[in-house]
């Protein structure tokens, strides 16, 4: 009897082509499914609770994979560790779970964290982790108008060309911007999202925090359900995937 296990992951996405294994690049699934492999021999496909675009992080990323032999959890955890090195990926916890486990369909909401660094020095320990901004971010005005799109919506505005989302119709939980310092924070959650929604979310809150939109200007490009009224599209290295949430465990 196969036995699934429950992994937690941390990750630097900035030399990855993202989650999901590809043919142009390395990606995190295809090292861990490698390491897997030095480990005990088995040929396993691990399932992600979101599929991370290049150049994204992850702080908590929830993974399953099935092994036809069961070993201790901490054996698995170790053993994996052991041989993703030098990736900049670890396991963090292993658990055994049953197979009605998903770490993809049983997730009930994701979370995200978009961080600016809102200085003009140039970057030296964040350099690839956060989005450095030189002009001054108001991030009260930012919080105010992303209230705007908590809720059930059309997202098209925020949705990339390629979405493969089979509606642009999304429920966004909680939205929140807060400056600490010279970081502001975008924090996101919703059960589930649209190609590049994060991204383009917060390129278009940068425009009202510089003060070239006003905060009721994210509800009329919104309302417009037009990619092409979207701001920018903020990149990929200040994004991270922080948790999936589920009802239990």
């Amino acid at each position: 009897m196969p036995q699934r296990y429950r992994l937690l992951l941390e990750y630097d996405g900035g030399d990855y082509v993202g989650w999901q294994r590809q043919e142009n690049g390395p990606s995190i699934q295809a090292a861990l499914e490698e390491a897997v492999h030095r480990f005990c021999g088995e040929t396993c496909n691990a399932v992600a609770a979101g599929r991370t675009d290049a150049g994204v992080h992850a702080l908590g990323m929830t993974a399953h994979i099935d092994l036809s032999k069961n070993h201790d959890a901490n054996v698995v955890r170790e053993a994996i560790n052991f041989h993703l090195k030098p990736a900049p990926i670890a396991v963090l916890d292993a658990v055994k779970v049953d197979d009605e486990f998903h770490a993809r369909f049983s997730a009930r909401s994701r979370r995200y964290l978009y961080r600016i660094l809102n200085r003009r020095a140039p970057l030296a320990l964040d350099k690839a982790r956060v989005w450095r901004i030189s002009g001054r971010l108001d991030a009260e005005r930012m919080h105010r108008a992303a209230q705007h799109l908590v809720g059930k919506h059309d997202f098209s505005t925020f949705r990339a060309a390629q979405c493969q989302s089979a509606s642009p119709i999304k429920s966004l939980s909680e939205i929140s911007c807060v400056r600490t310092a010279d970081e502001v924070a975008i924090r996101v959650c919703a059960p589930s999202f649209l190609h590049h929604q994060v991204r383009s979310i917060a390129g278009s809150l940068v425009e009202v925090g510089l003060g070239k939109w006003s905060p009721d200007d994210i509800a009329r490009i919104l309302t417009a359900a037009d990619r092409k009224q979207c701001g920018q599209v903020a990149p990929a290295q200040g994004l991270y995937f922080v948790s999936a949430i589920y009802d239990v465990g």
